[in-house]
């Protein structure tokens, strides 16, 4: 068993004090952390990893569990305070040196065994650096994907645009995963308003291809089954041509060209009339005069 955990514990404020300094001067960030909150990490992980040391050689094993999770807090903490997975990793690495010239003073006289510690406590720190790197690529990942989510969310919005009437204005290219959360956004909406009709504008959809005009179907078709009636509108000469091209069947689906159009549309199926107020006006008076 390697012994260096004997020479970090009785040199821990000295190790502890070269380690800072070696951030200090390579990989300290004050402008995202304290001097305070660095040193606490920094005293609580040279504790952890030396009363772990005494148990094991391998970070692997359940001595260093403790010494993992701390880690994983660590590189948490860190990313969201915006460190790179690679400076939170240095902040492990740094702590090589301050350890090395300790164990080089105490045992100068043994190379052979100053040999084995340095490489011991070197093998240990590395693999830790690997599993914090790890650690802070995992919870960036999963921050990516959560605003992957809200995006998603964000960029399909259903608006009322009428008493049982619903648009949902669509932008970009739809796939696989959009389509989900377009067609649980619409069917919600349909069953929280009541409505009796959506409108899908593809106005800002650059392009229609066999796959878009599946998830457009596969949303109108879902509509249908809430009871509302879909129109799609939005349909420009060439994505008209496209799907024409392509062979695509939207025989049972209402199409119009503009959003104002489809919108007419649904006030007639509703049997209501926009009319014009001024001129309504005017013919009443006219009517009332004669």
């Amino acid at each position: 068993m390697s012994s260096f955990h004997e020479v970090i514990r009785k040199n821990e404020s000295s190790i502890l004090a070269g380690w800072i300094a070696e951030m200090a001067s390579t990989t300290r960030r004050s402008d995202l952390m304290g001097d305070v909150e660095l040193k606490q990490q920094a005293t609580e992980f040279l504790r952890l990893f030396t009363d772990a040391a005494e148990s094991s050689t391998d970070p692997h094993s359940e001595a260093f569990f403790s010494t993992r999770e701390y880690m994983k807090e660590i590189a948490k903490s860190r990313m969201e305070q915006g460190f790179t997975p690679g400076e939170t990793a240095l902040f492990v690495l740094s702590l090589k040196q301050p350890v090395f010239n300790s164990l080089r003073d105490a045992l100068k006289s043994e190379p052979a065994k100053l040999v084995t510690e340095i490489w011991d406590v070197g093998n240990i720190l590395d693999r830790l650096a690997v599993q914090t790197v790890d650690g802070a690529t995992e919870f960036r990942d999963q921050v990516i994907v959560r605003q992957q989510e809200e995006m998603l969310e964000l960029s399909t919005p259903v608006v009322k645009l009428w008493d049982g009437v619903l648009a949902l204005p669509l932008i970009g290219t739809l796939d696989s995963a959009r389509t989900q959360v377009v067609m649980e956004s619409l069917l919600s909406a349909i069953v929280e308003t009541n409505s009796q009709i959506a409108i899908i504008d593809i106005t800002g959809v650059p392009t229609v291809d066999t796959l878009v005009a599946q998830h457009l179907i596969k949303t109108i078709t879902a509509a249908r089954l809430m009871g509302a009636d879909c129109y799609l509108s939005g349909i420009r000469p060439a994505i008209a041509q496209t799907i024409v091209h392509l062979g695509i069947d939207l025989v049972d689906i209402q199409t119009k060209a503009k959003l104002a159009d489809a919108f007419a549309l649904a006030q007639t199926r509703l049997g209501k009339t926009v009319v014009n107020v001024k001129s309504a006006a005017k013919s009443t008076s006219k009517h009332e005069d004669a």
